[in-house]
């Protein structure tokens, strides 16, 4: 861990809190924000999940004040979607235990994290972040008056973050990551860049986002502790138990796990399916679940697959070659009895899913050519450790190494397990440091 950083300064509480004006660069941020709201809502009429961004922000100042208890001291995360949840996690658990008396509050973005979450024991209020204006920002912020603010990851708000430092309430970003093409650093990024001044502190995943943030100016309230999600599947792996289909389906056979899978992913995998030997199967958990997501896989894998939902915990369904996992909230532990992984989303725009779930069994990570965003996908690649692939041959060609070559295996194994290991710890850097700036006191 290294920290660039003053431990006696907030950049939340410094002498003058109003940010730069610029009222053309605000102008066209609050336009093409309320042009995306607009599409969105135009686009609900007939996308199920657009209809539910729309219906879980309807009348949202009077639900929120209503369901919220009076006197409450509050910690607000707030999330984009599912991923940035797994990380703030850690941190939630931490500060259930050291400071019991705070309500935690989590707000996300998109339905895919609010719906995958609401039903979690985890936190006591789950609930959408309302579009971001001036007027939205005072409003929520009023209603949820929160001690300290987290943001995770990145996904950035300019109201609610100005209206957090007009009231001097403490905001901290953890496992942030930043790049060089990002908008802070383009000529064009002045907004940008003020929303960057309002944060109280920043935990970085690598030295390279602490450098970027020097360039605009920033060179206090900086450390770079890591990624939370090593915290998080270091404690998925030591808790994780076997499930009994699974371990009946796999019997004596060795697995070839794809999780997180889209189409692009899945054709590279039926096209590999050749070369893996009889003793090899398949089990494919899809990124999405929905029944025609599902019945598009089973016509690609044909005959030789089965649902989990219709494995039988007698006898049906184990002498099938390919299981597709048809329910969500089974992949971290699946990839527990897996032999190779391939981790979907990176024939992409968007990139890689977490290969940090297989990586902390030891299991060998393949996955596709858009990984750039991803530190520790570039740091366990730039290593040898993970497999990036343009396409289905080079698919082939690793799939061929790991298993003809069983030392070798081993030796991916090790070095995973091992780099695993080394990278966690980013929880207790944050807490830390949330401990000595006294903000929940």
């Amino acid at each position: 861990m290294i920290n660039t950083g003053n431990e006696n300064m907030d950049s939340a509480d410094s002498k003058d809190d109003s940010l730069p004006r610029r009222p053309f660069m605000l102008f066209l941020y609050d336009f093409f924000l309320a042009l995306y709201v607009l599409a969105i809502r135009v686009y609900g009429t007939v996308n199920k999940k657009a209809g539910k961004w729309i219906a879980g922000r309807m009348d949202w100042e009077e639900n929120y004040a209503r369901s919220l208890n009076m006197n409450e001291k509050r910690i607000w995360f707030h999330c984009s979607s599912v991923g940035e949840y797994e990380q703030a996690k850690p941190v939630i658990e931490s500060l259930k235990q050291q400071y019991p008396s705070f309500k935690i509050v989590v707000t996300f973005f998109s339905p895919s994290g609010f719906e995958a979450c609401k039903k979690t024991h985890l936190v006591d209020y789950i609930l959408y972040l309302p579009p971001d204006s001036k007027r939205n920002a005072l409003a929520f912020i009023n209603i949820i008056k929160p001690s300290l603010t987290v943001f995770v990851k990145y996904e950035f708000w300019y109201h609610y973050l100005a209206e957090l430092k007009n009231q001097k309430i403490p905001a901290i970003l953890v496992s942030g990551a930043f790049r060089p093409e990002q908008p802070f650093f383009k000529w064009y990024g002045g907004l940008f860049r003020d929303m960057l001044s309002c944060f109280s502190f920043f935990f970085l995943q690598d030295e390279q986002s602490a450098k970027e943030l020097n360039k605009t100016g920033i060179i206090q309230n900086i450390t770079v502790s890591g990624d939370t999600r090593y915290d998080r599947v270091a404690v998925i792996a030591e808790n994780s138990g076997p499930i009994p289909a699974i371990e009946n389906f796999k019997g004596s056979n060795k697995i070839f796990i794809a999780g997180s899978s889209w189409p692009a992913d899945e054709e590279v995998l039926h096209a590999c399916l050749p070369a893996l030997p009889a003793n090899w199967k398949i089990i494919i958990a899809p990124h999405e679940t929905d029944p025609s997501r599902i019945r598009k896989i089973q016509k690609l894998f044909g005959s030789h697959s089965i649902l989990y939902s219709d494995l039988d915990a007698e006898n049906t369904g184990f002498d099938k070659r390919i299981l597709i996992i048809n329910n969500i909230g089974l992949l971290s532990r699946l990839y527990a009895c897996g032999d190779i992984a391939f981790v979907g989303g990176g024939f992409y725009k968007g990139g890689i899913h977490n290969i940090l779930e297989p990586a902390v069994f030891g299991v060998p990570v393949i996955f596709g050519p858009v990984f750039e965003k991803f530190v520790e996908a570039k740091e366990m690649a730039s290593l040898g450790i993970v497999f990036p692939i343009h396409d289905k041959e080079e698919c082939l060609t690793i799939i061929k190494k790991l298993i003809n070559d069983e030392t070798y295996m081993q030796s991916i194994r090790n070095s995973l397990l091992s780099f695993m290991k080394q990278h966690t710890g980013a929880t207790s850097s944050i807490m830390s440091v949330i401990s000595s700036r006294k903000w929940l006191d």
